[in-house]
């Protein structure tokens, strides 16, 4: 009897330490914005685009955009993209309006100038479908 009461003990004890690892290792939380863009740049919009979060910036100096995504898993590496470009509607994206690859922390940053244009700007993040927004951002 006495044995049976130590393995119980044992397995409660495993039990609880596995259901607080895993609790502990849940889902990743939601990715910042960390800067990448440079100093002078600002959030202005974000979206999720999978397991990462495209952060669209600007400058008010400069006139320019900036796009990053940020992978919510840092340090894991990913296919991320980020997209920049200014509005128009085919959807071929040029080889400079976009930053996509595997990355441990992020893509881009991708800057455009575009002060009184409206944008197209987006991203994706360990996904092959890339969120963007048409015609955004105008003024």
């Amino acid at each position: 009897m006495r044995v049976s009461k130590r393995l119980g003990s044992v397995a409660a004890v495993v039990g609880l330490t596995v259901a607080g690892t895993v609790a502990a290792t849940g889902s990743a939380a939601a990715a910042s914005y960390t800067g990448a863009c440079g100093s002078g740049y600002g959030v202005i919009d974000s979206k999720y685009v999978g397991d990462g979060t495209a952060f669209l910036t600007y400058n008010s100096s400069t006139g320019y955009n900036c796009v990053v995504t940020v992978s919510d898993t840092p340090g894991t590496p990913m296919i991320l993209d980020a997209r920049l470009r200014l509005h128009r509607t085919d959807t071929v994206w040029k080889y400079n309006e976009y930053d996509r690859g595997t990355y441990n922390y992020y893509a881009g940053p991708v800057y455009l100038y575009a002060k009184g244009s409206c944008i197209d700007w987006g991203g994706a993040a360990a996904s092959n479908y890339t969120r963007i927004d048409y015609g955004v951002h105008c003024g």
